[in-house]
């Protein structure tokens, strides 16, 4: 059987916000560079791999990981954006947008 992947996206705004999977991280009393990199030694020691980079503006882009998928790396996937409901017009529902 081929190895199978898990794939993981974050958005980081190195002005001292990171996003991913519904989860906020924001910066505290430290340097920029530090702030990132303490972001993604964590997900290393989690076994992520950074594989791409795509920039979004100056100071932000999403970054893409991916590690042999494991027990557990699929149970939490939402369905794909074309399968999701959409709040109605007028519903009163907010629109939620995640990075």
């Amino acid at each position: 059987m081929p190895q199978q992947w898990a794939y993981k996206v974050a958005y980081i705004d190195t002005r001292g916000r990171i996003s991913c999977e519904g989860l906020e991280t924001l910066i505290g009393n430290e340097r920029r560079s530090a702030f990132v990199r303490r972001y993604l030694s964590s997900l290393g020691r989690e076994g992520w791999e950074l594989v791409g980079i795509q920039p979004l503006t100056s100071t932000s882009a999403y970054y893409v990981f991916k590690r042999p998928a494991q027990e557990g790396d699929y149970s939490s996937e939402s369905a794909p954006a074309a399968e999701q409901p959409r709040a109605e017009p007028g519903s009163g529902s907010p629109t939620i947008e995640t990075a």
